[in-house]
């Protein structure tokens, strides 16, 4: 198609600055956002006689016009470009979603600073070291720092309200500088050993720990001395329980794009101080035409604006393409290489082959749920293959603290973002029917006003009875024409012998046990019946938590919070005897067994 876009006059309008650049193309259609340190170098390089890649190529000849916003700073370049990416949908646009989601280890800024695990933004006066690249990496180096440098872990309103030791202290865990077993300069030397740990300095961390051993000895120090001792061990026992060592202290950046059947998979791998940490793999959305290159400068752009930049990053792609981005990102870019040794081919070569392992279990998948939805497609003579299954139940105790849960599952994949839970009230105790009568009216009375998403199929947990509340509501509210099916429990309540009921009268259906559809609707039936019972339980437990002291006559707020204060928490107060309850200032003997009888 051709089109008549002067890139040569349009560049020399464009400004030196950073701002967000938007590539427009035919029918004000937006084809790609971009921020920039430099706008002028940035948009110039989509206009030169090379392009890196089809993709590129593919979207330049499509350019009608290109708007550009600068701004201040490249903060607030990247705010804007994120805004824009979320409410316009570029089709050339690549997104890592899950990027901004490393665990890391946070030494907090207080007096005696707690080690943490974190995730989210970081808090003013905090240290903070990582990425990590998964929850598990996180949790054992705090294990291990525990055993080493004995740091707090709790957080400050334990930490300020103790007035005995822990646990962690008697198993030789904490220092227990809550109730002063150290000195705020002692605690504070294990804590800058612990951040020099942390930074990739454990030779150096060990070897001052082995002159502090020495000195302790030479003073006969013995106790001071055999704790250094212990901790040069734990130390040296870290160093070789890591999943590889290259024997120099480094960070490195192991980045490996694969790609397969038209999907990409990026695997970053990270190592810090010499150790090989692990690997975490990323699947891109969007992007027409994306290949493996295009997702790894994607995924290097994206990556590196919002996480500290090692001092190496190890590609197996795009080396030229990925340094103009670096260099829009830092002044003092990191050398970006190929593995070139032999341990730099072995983290390269594992990281490349766990890509493709993840890329290939994805796809599986994808074909897994294809099959799946497919095969309910045609059990239920559906016109096409449901994109949209909503799931209902209902969850109760002897009629106490009704709950109705409603599951999603979107393309076969459950989206959790849009679960929804229901606190049913102003029904008879136990009336599941009303139940799902309520909850349906209050789900489907807002999609038939046009203000959600009207699902291609909805399942009922539950037998004829569900099913005839649940398709009067609909019918109700206008929604008749959407598909419903009831999904009755089976002989022995065991799973593969669930009937499927229908609104309209006809027989029931038994689609057996190695079915794929109804392996799909069971999984969503199950998630549904999981979401309402941590529901149920949980209002159920408030409720209890809350209302048994207060529904005693002559406990009020005061009495209710020495109580408890004296106790531990209800479980305390429920578990005492009137014997124990008198000895409570307050409490008269009338009283304590009045208490009693009401919490058993």
């Amino acid at each position: 198609m051709a089109v008549s876009f002067d890139a040569r006059a349009f560049l020399c309008t464009v400004p030196e600055e950073p701002g967000v650049y938007r590539m427009i193309g035919a029918d004000e259609q937006v084809l790609y956002v971009g921020k920039a340190k430099n706008l002028k170098r940035r948009v110039s390089s989509y206009f030169r006689s090379s392009l890196p890649s089809p993709r590129i190529a593919m979207m330049v000849a499509q350019i009608v016009r290109v708007d550009i916003t600068p701004t201040r700073s490249e903060t607030e370049a990247l705010l804007l470009e994120n805004n824009l990416i979320k409410s316009l949908a570029p089709r050339y646009n690549i997104l890592f979603r899950d990027d901004k989601s490393y665990p890391y280890i946070e030494l907090s800024g207080d007096e005696f600073p707690r080690l943490a695990y974190h995730r989210g933004a970081f808090a003013r006066g905090a240290r903070y070291f990582g990425p990590f690249p998964n929850a598990y990496a996180v949790r054992e180096s705090i294990h291990l720092l525990q055993k080493t440098f004995q740091l707090r872990t709790c957080e400050n309103s334990v930490f300020q309200n103790r007035s005995r030791p822990c646990l962690l202290a008697q198993i030789k865990r904490c220092s227990a500088p809550c109730v002063a077993r150290i000195e705020r300069d002692a605690y504070a030397a294990e804590v800058r050993l612990a951040g020099r740990f942390l930074d990739g300095q454990a030779n150096e961390v060990i070897d001052d720990l082995g002159a502090r051993m020495q000195a302790a000895a030479g003073r006969l120090a013995f106790e001071e001395a055999a704790a250094c001792r212990d901790q040069i061990r734990v130390l040296q026992k870290v160093l070789h329980r890591q999943f590889a060592d290259s024997r120099k202290d480094e960070d490195v950046d192991i980045v490996a794009a694969v790609a397969n059947e038209g999907a990409v998979c990026v695997n970053i791998a990270m190592v810090r101080g010499g150790r090989h940490l692990g690997d975490r793999p990323q699947f891109p959305s969007g992007g027409a035409l994306a290949d493996a290159g295009d997702g790894l400068v994607a995924f290097v752009e994206q990556h590196y604006a919002v996480h500290p930049l090692p001092a190496r990053i190890l590609v197996n792609l795009s080396l030229d393409t990925a340094r103009e981005v670096l260099a829009e990102i830092s002044e003092c870019p990191p050398v970006l290489a190929q593995p070139r040794h032999a341990a730099e081919k072995a983290w390269m070569e594992m990281a490349e082959k766990n890509a493709i392992l993840a890329l290939e279990t994805r796809l599986r998948d994808a074909g897994r749920i294809g099959e799946r939805l497919q095969a309910l497609r045609e059990a239920l003579d559906l016109p096409e293959a449901p994109a949209r299954i909503e799931c209902f139940d209902i969850s109760h105790t002897m009629g106490e603290a009704t709950v109705a849960s409603c599951v999603v599952c979107v393309d076969g994949a459950m989206k959790h973002s849009e679960y929804r839970r229901y606190n049913i009230n102003g029904i008879t105790p136990g009336d599941d029917f009303a139940a799902m009568r309520q909850v349906l009216e209050r789900r489907y009375g807002k999609v038939a006003a046009g203000e959600g998403v009207c699902p291609d199929l909805i399942l009922i947990d539950g037998g004829r009875g569900q099913v005839s509340a649940a398709a009067a509501i609909l019918a109700e509210v206008g929604l008749e024409s959407v598909n419903m099916v009831g999904v009755a429990k089976g002989e022995g309540r065991k799973a593969g012998l669930e009937t499927l009921i229908f609104p309209d009268g006809r027989e029931g259906m038994a689609l057996g046990g190695q079915s794929p559809a109804l392996h799909l609707v069971i999984e969503i039936r199950d998630e549904a019946h999981r979401f309402a019972i941590a529901g149920h339980r949980a209002r159920r437990g408030k409720a209890r938590m809350s209302s048994r002291l207060e529904d005693i006559p002559g406990v009020g707020q005061v009495r209710r919070r020495v109580l408890l204060a004296a106790f531990g928490g209800l479980d305390g107060v429920r578990n005492a005897t009137a014997e124990d309850l008198c000895r409570v200032d307050g409490i008269s003997r009338k009283l304590a067994e009045q208490i009693y009888s009401a919490l058993h």
